[in-house]
């Protein structure tokens, strides 16, 4: 069998076991990790009927990439991606957002890890991304790679074309002619595309975006912000407004 993926520490293979985000074919645990650590995993792969192995140090540090994983790793499959309609699915004001043209897969595990925790309810990728890059990606997010819902979408256009059928507001962050994050309502169902650093989203996008953001800085400063700041920033100015809508009502 080949193994599509290797899932390094325990949050990140708790993770994908509780998710079933993918395929786990086997969890491996080092004799001598500690017995706490070890009794979560085993509970959540035995409740998963997934087999678990206690393997020498060796064997882990000669799979894992990094020395983080706190002798736990997992051979998995891909990721599982949903349809684009069930992001919308238990919700009637859904707040999607769309990572396009991330260059790094650290830095789109904390983008993943920041929007998981303000409560975006799912994700678009193009198909080439970096959930192949599932260590990586995992450890970054802190596992919420693994427990976010993701669809897969040919383009931020066609993927802004769906959620624009289906009433979503369409925006993006941009240079010119955008409005304060501050200033904008964000309690309205969204569609919201962060592009990365280097790509960033396209004038062909731009142009036909219901919303155009920009976050204001304290002092001038030429450069933008890192996007997994922006995607951290924007999704957290969601929940705020959000939350509030909730408590004056």
């Amino acid at each position: 069998m080949t193994d599509h993926a290797i899932l390094e520490g325990r949050i990140a293979v708790e993770a994908a076991l509780r998710a079933h985000s993918r395929d786990v074919h086997a969890v491996y645990v080092d004799k001598a990790a500690r017995i706490e650590v070890a009794t979560r995993v085993e509970r959540l792969a035995r409740e998963a009927a997934v087999k678990v192995e206690h393997v020498d140090g060796e064997f882990i540090a000669s799979h894992a990439t990094g020395k983080t994983h706190g002798g736990v790793i997992a051979f998995a499959g891909e990721r599982k991606f949903v349809q684009l309609e069930d992001l919308l699915k238990g919700t009637d004001r859904p707040f999607v957002v769309m990572l396009d043209g991330f260059e790094d897969p650290f830095n789109f595990g904390q983008a993943v890890r920041s929007l998981y925790a303000a409560g975006a309810d799912g994700i678009v990728v193009r198909p080439r991304n970096w959930t192949s890059a599932a260590a990586i990606v995992a450890r970054s997010s802190a596992g919420a790679s693994e427990l976010m819902p993701m669809a897969i979408a040919e383009s931020a256009l066609d993927a802004a074309s769906f959620f624009r059928e289906r009433g979503l507001t369409i925006a993006c962050t941009a240079k010119k002619n955008a409005v304060s994050i501050y200033d904008a309502d964000f309690t309205v169902p969204l569609f919201l595309v962060i592009g990365g650093e280097k790509r960033g989203i396209t004038r062909s996008f731009i142009s036909q975006a219901d919303l155009l953001l920009s976050v204001p800085y304290k002092r001038w400063f030429e450069s933008s912000l890192a996007a997994g700041h922006a995607a951290a920033i924007i999704s957290f100015e969601v929940l705020r407004q959000r939350k509030h809508v909730r408590t004056t009502n």
